[in-house]
Formats: C-alpha cells, sequence, structure tokens
C-alpha cells in the first residue's frame, strides 16, 4: 500500500461481510476492527442513500444520490469508502444480479490524503 498514511484497505458487502483485507500495520489494526468497520461502513452507506433520496424527493434538488463514496473521521484513523464501482456496472450492465463489493481504505490521520485516496479508488489501474 503506497498511499499516504494507509493502514489497510478492504472490501466488503452491501450487508457488511468483510471479503478481503491488507494490512499494513497489525499492530494498529485487525481483522476484528476491519470486520467490525465493514458493518458501520455499510450502514452509514444506507443512511446516506436514504437521507439523499428523501432530500431529494423533498426538495426536488437533484445530483445528491446515488452516494457513490463518503469519509468516516475518528479520532486516531478514518476510512474513505467508495461504491463507484457499484454505480459503473449498475449503469453498464442492468441486467447483472451481483454488484461488486465495497471499497475502503483505513487511514491514519496524522498522515491521511484523503484526495489521493480518492482518486486511487476512482482509478485503481493508475496506482503504482
Amino acid at each position: 500500500m503506497k498511499l499516504p498514511g494507509a493502514m489497510a484497505a478492504f472490501e466488503f458487502r452491501g450487508s457488511g461481510e468483510l471479503l478481503e483485507q491488507r494490512i499494513a500495520y497489525p499492530e494498529r489494526i485487525n481483522e476484528s476492527t476491519l470486520d467490525l468497520l465493514a458493518h458501520m461502513c455499510a450502514a452509514n452507506m444506507c443512511i446516506a442513500t436514504m437521507q439523499a433520496r428523501g432530500w431529494e424527493k423533498v426538495t426536488h434538488m437533484k445530483g445528491f444520490y446515488p452516494i457513490q463514496e463518503c469519509t468516516l473521521i475518528g479520532f486516531d484513523w478514518s476510512v474513505v469508502v467508495s461504491g463507484l464501482d457499484r454505480e459503473r456496472l449498475k449503469d453498464k450492465d442492468r441486467g447483472k444480479t451481483s454488484l461488486p463489493p465495497f471499497t475502503g481504505v483505513v487511514l491514519a490521520n496524522e498522515k491521511a490524503d484523503y484526495e489521493a485516496a480518492f482518486a486511487t479508488m476512482e482509478n485503481p489501474e493508475s496506482t503504482p
């Protein structure tokens, strides 16, 4: 993981089930914590989606839905979550029943580069 401040990267289903993970600093974060974090991220993406859809309906404003990415900031570390691959697939293959997983990166706040994290998740093939 060459991303500044990256402690771990993970994939999870919309249900919160942790699928894969890479941990750079096992003394700071472990698989059990990532499992809990995956469930929290899934719940937050669902809540944000509900709020975005509700806001669009109530205000008749557009552009809030779908939620594609978000950041959850903690005291010592934060997580950047992307569902961008899911949205790309929905637009491309309407008939598919299985969506790709969400992706997440855990960043140490003291070295976090949120823009680089989003750029990496938006274009993973361009990562060195």
